[in-house]
């Protein structure tokens, strides 16, 4: 409301004034309300006469007045003066007598008949008939969640005066200010404006006294009688009550199993607190997290969180502080009271007691013979992670592998999954890691990683007991020596050996040990016979290995 000023004459004394004067010098750009009659307000000014001399101010007493307009709490010309002000304008104010002090004035103060000059800033305006004012700043797209009572809330602010006097902030404290909502450990305008928040939403609170601090004030940054204007913004919240939240962001269609308790799960991890702060991640150290679950290695909220997953599944694992690191946190990273979210990706995972998982993909009719320990075997692989990450593969080679099973020259877990097989059958190996590369893993295989292998048999030969190197199908030849002395000189050279050996392999009457290279295999036997390595071999030298076996019999005896 903007009273009318009197037109003063161009010259002379413009006489008694009837009315108010009002010079407003300084409008903010911003009204939001202006002053009107019933209104409280708190202001400050100075005041003086005519010649400048001052007879009052309330900056000279360190403290606001505040009073309510248009009850007649105030003279008359103050009443006038001050309706339709908006906060942080400034005044010039000129009494007439009659609208001031009149013909008696104030003893000692103000004489009769005093003209009054008064220079007002407007700092506070509010009404018993004011509600809370909310405003959204911004809020996030998705919001899963607001707050209620009794939640418990972490949340940055800026406290301002309603003329902009900054009172607090929690920036400045380098911390959230974290405490229950609806329990009466904040003020009522707080505890009603906080209600209905999401994590992330950015709000401007206006509260008016009486739901603040009503006419006490508080200590000496906050007036009596002083609305308060906060900018919040809520990091997180959570409730005592609150169990871990799952969210599956992707599940692989095919989950023949899921993790439970006692099993070692490998996977990776994006932490984020609840405003989307990193505060860890596996992907950063470019290696996963491993651990067992359910046995209190990791917090519980994640020892929960993993119950269930799937290998490949994507999942978000929300932990209420009492389920994470509580009221302390942790490191300079976690703050105190922190809601943490996870998102997890299961690369594998296992259990200690797992065997190797066969399945056979093919497995031709006619399926007489199959594989044994001691058997040489060729075959084909292609070898994975579970989160299919290709790690070898035998067709990256000109030939199939080879391998005596039962040697240790692979895997146990391949070499099971190797067992029992018959030449063109395909299988699918998963192979834990006590079977595998164990918790070291090994060049190119992480450490405790569940193998996929994609096998195929190309070809088996039968192998021989373990330690004998050529056995024959029945009895050895009477008078071997003799017989392999082919040209009866009293020794046997090595081409003469190895002449006899291969007739013998040749008429079906014994087999030498599988290998890709036979000749060597002959050579060691050589080499084992010529025992003063002599270059041959004599009567006294050659024995079968059943004869060598009855002698250290003997000698233990």
């Amino acid at each position: 409301l903007l009273l009318s000023v009197p037109a003063a004459p161009a010259l002379g004394d413009p006489g008694p004034l009837e009315d108010v004067v009002i010079d407003r010098y300084y409008i903010p750009k911003i009204c939001l309300r202006e002053v009107q009659m019933g209104d409280f307000i708190r202001y400050h000014y100075n005041g003086t006469f005519k010649d400048g001399k001052k007879f009052d101010s309330s900056y000279d007493r360190g403290a606001t007045v505040a009073g309510v307009v248009g009850v007649g709490r105030l003279i008359t010309g103050m009443d006038r003066g001050l309706q339709g002000m908006c906060v942080n304008e400034r005044r010039h104010l000129i009494v007439p007598p009659h609208l001031g002090y009149g013909s008696i004035g104030v003893a000692g103060l103000i004489p009769p008949d005093a003209t009054l000059y008064f220079d007002v800033v407007m700092l506070d305006i509010w009404n018993k008939k004011d509600k809370l004012q909310i405003t959204t700043l911004s809020k996030p797209e998705h919001c899963n969640r607001t707050v209620e009572n009794s939640d418990f809330v972490r949340y940055h602010y800026n406290g301002t005066l309603l003329d902009g006097t900054p009172f607090d902030s929690s920036y400045s404290k380098d911390s959230t200010y974290d405490t229950y909502v609806g329990t009466g450990w904040l003020i009522k305008g707080m505890d009603q404006g906080l209600l209905g928040m999401c994590a992330g939403e950015k709000r401007s609170i206006i509260i008016p006294p009486f739901l603040a601090y009503g006419e006490k004030g508080y200590g000496t940054v906050i007036p009596p009688q002083a609305s308060l204007v906060f900018s919040v913004l809520l990091v997180d919240f959570h409730n005592p009550k609150d169990g871990v939240f799952l969210e599956h962001l992707e599940v692989p269609e095919s989950c023949k199993r899921r993790a439970v308790t006692g099993d070692f799960v490998r996977y990776h991890y994006n932490g984020t607190l609840m405003d989307g702060t990193l505060f860890d991640s596996s992907y950063s150290r470019n290696h996963t997290y491993n651990t067992y679950i359910g046995k209190g290695y990791i917090i519980p909220g994640m020892d929960q969180g993993l119950q269930g997953v799937c290998v490949g599944e994507r999942r978000r694992v929300v932990v209420p502080p009492h389920l994470a690191y509580g009221e302390n946190g942790a490191g300079n990273k976690i703050p105190g009271s922190a809601v943490l979210i996870f998102d997890v990706h299961i690369i594998d995972f296992h259990n200690p007691a797992d065997p190797v998982e066969i399945e056979t993909v093919y497995r031709p009719e006619d399926c007489n013979v199959t594989t044994r320990n001691r058997d040489f075997v060729r075959y084909h692989y292609n070898c994975s992670l579970l989160d299919g990450t290709k790690l070898f593969s035998s067709h990256d080679y000109e030939k199939p592998q080879e391998v005596t099973l039962g040697t240790n020259k692979v895997i146990e877990g391949l070499n099971s999954g190797l067992l029992n097989m018959c030449a063109g059958e395909r299988r699918v190996l998963i192979i834990p890691p006590h079977l595998g590369h164990g918790e070291n893993g090994a060049r190119g295989v992480p450490g405790s990683a569940v193998l996929r292998f994609e096998v195929e048999l190309i070809s088996m030969e039968e192998g021989v007991p373990e330690g004998y190197l050529f056995i024959w199908h029945g009895d050895p030849p009477a008078n071997l020596y003799e017989q392999m002395d082919l040209n009866k000189d009293g020794e046997i050279p090595p081409d003469e050996f190895s002449t006899f050996i291969k007739t013998q392999v040749a008429e079906g009457k014994g087999r030498l040990m599988p290998s890709s290279d036979p000749e060597k295999v002959i050579a060691d036997m050589f080499q084992n016979q010529d025992r003063n390595q002599d270059g041959k071999i004599t009567s006294e030298e050659l024995k079968l290995k059943s004869d060598e076996d009855q002698e250290k019999i003997h000698e233990e005896l």
